[in-house]
């Protein structure tokens, strides 16, 4: 058979491991190592030589073990029989996983049974090339992405599928949040299978909960979901509400304010003070009242007066005083006598009407006094009252 003069890798990007087709190699045959890979010899598991990236010439100077080992002469293009294997060292991204069977727990928050999935992504390097060939590839002729997921599968069911439902559980985690808590979940399980992967020789990089299967169609998880749902619908009905009211609060009270300086402004520019237009408004409504009849309440406005300050105090007192004195300088006229004898007479005693020319009256047989005047003020009276009008005496005193 012959030897390959020139050995370099020929396997795929998503291919950890990759075997060389042929086992027979000679000293000075040149061997090429892509960058981000590690060539590895093993002689019947066991490791002799590795070399990195870049091109090599296989000599017994860089090859101490594999010299030793089959005691090559030093020089020359001594032959030898051994495996050589290239190892992708990058990060092996996008790798699928997700459990083969579901998660039965109890819901944490609404405490009934629940059977969930769970799948995602992965990504993985190997960071010890030689613990890895001698756990993992053995004499396989390679390992890929798929080999992985396989080789791993007991580890990803069990491990994972256990330290989901513990984290969901002791955190309290409702399925009907669960998405919004898949990176807690994540790092949680990444951090724990992390010494896993280490022991094959591999970094755990990078692992990812991307989908959690509900059980859509179970009864009971549609009863609690809808209730779940009605709760949180009525709590944000109720949060909207009260913000609404809140700005129409706000609004209502910068109206106020703004109105409020608006006027001040109009008062500024009128040249005119809040107390005086309080009196001209206390003016203005004892105007439209009866000035005589309310004169009553004089005493009551007065105070009132006082109340909303000294200027409309003043304002209205002058008003009132005025009306006061009008009232008071208005002569009471009384009507003239009238000489004819068309003037009804009335008796001083009993009130009693008299006939024209009677010196006694019908009724009471009392002498008839030839004027009809009050006792006490001289007011000639003009029909039956029992009082004078103008000075309160009784009629016939």
């Amino acid at each position: 058979m012959a030897v390959a003069s020139v050995i370099k890798y020929e396997g795929d990007n998503k291919t950890f491991i990759w075997k060389y087709p042929y086992t027979d190699f000679n000293m000075g045959s040149e061997l090429i190592v892509r960058e981000s890979q590690e060539a590895l010899f093993f002689y019947n598991g066991e490791l002799l030589d590795k070399f990195g990236a870049g091109k090599h010439i296989l000599e017994t100077e860089n090859m101490p073990l594999t010299k030793g080992f089959f005691k090559l002469a030093t020089g020359g293009k001594n032959p030898f029989i051994a495996e050589l294997y290239f190892v992708n060292m990058t990060e092996q991204m996008a790798i699928r996983w997700g459990t083969d069977s579901k998660i039965e727990y109890l819901d944490p928050v609404y405490n009934f049974p629940l059977a969930i999935g769970a799948c995602g992504e992965l990504s993985v390097s190997v960071n010890h090339p030689a613990k890895l060939l001698i756990k993992l590839v053995g004499t396989e002729k390679g390992f890929s992405q798929e080999q992985l997921t396989v080789y791993f599968r007991a580890i990803l069911m069990n491990r994972a599928k256990s330290i989901i439902a513990s984290e969901i559980i002791n955190k309290k985690i409702s399925v009907f949040e669960i998405d919004m808590h898949l990176n807690e979940l994540s790092d949680a399980v990444r951090n724990q299978l992390v010494t896993d992967f280490l022991e094959y020789g591999l970094n755990l990089n990078t692992f990812m909960i991307t989908t959690v299967v509900k059980p859509d169609d179970s009864r009971n998880y549609q009863k609690f979901k809808d209730l779940y749902f009605r709760q949180h619908t009525d709590v944000m009905e109720a949060e909207l509400k009260q913000r609404v009211s809140l700005i129409e609060q706000e609004t209502k009270a910068k109206q106020t304010v703004m109105e409020a300086e608006a006027m001040a402004k109009k008062r500024e520019l009128e040249n005119y003070t809040y107390q005086q237009e309080k009196g001209f408004e206390v003016a203005k409504k004892m105007a439209d009242n009866d000035a005589i009849a309310q004169m009553n309440n004089v005493g009551l406005g007065l105070g009132m007066m006082m109340g909303v300050g000294s200027e409309v105090g003043r304002t209205v007192g002058g008003m009132t005083k005025d009306a006061i004195q009008s009232v008071k300088e208005e002569p009471i006229s009384t009507p003239p006598v009238s000489p004819t004898n068309d003037v009804k007479r009335f008796c001083m005693n009993c009130g009693k009407p008299l006939s024209p020319e009677a010196l006694f009256c019908e009724y009471c047989g009392k002498k008839v006094e030839t004027e009809d005047k009050c006792s006490g003020c001289g007011y000639v009276f003009h029909n039956d009252a029992r009082f004078c009008p103008k000075c309160g005496t009784k009629r016939g005193e």
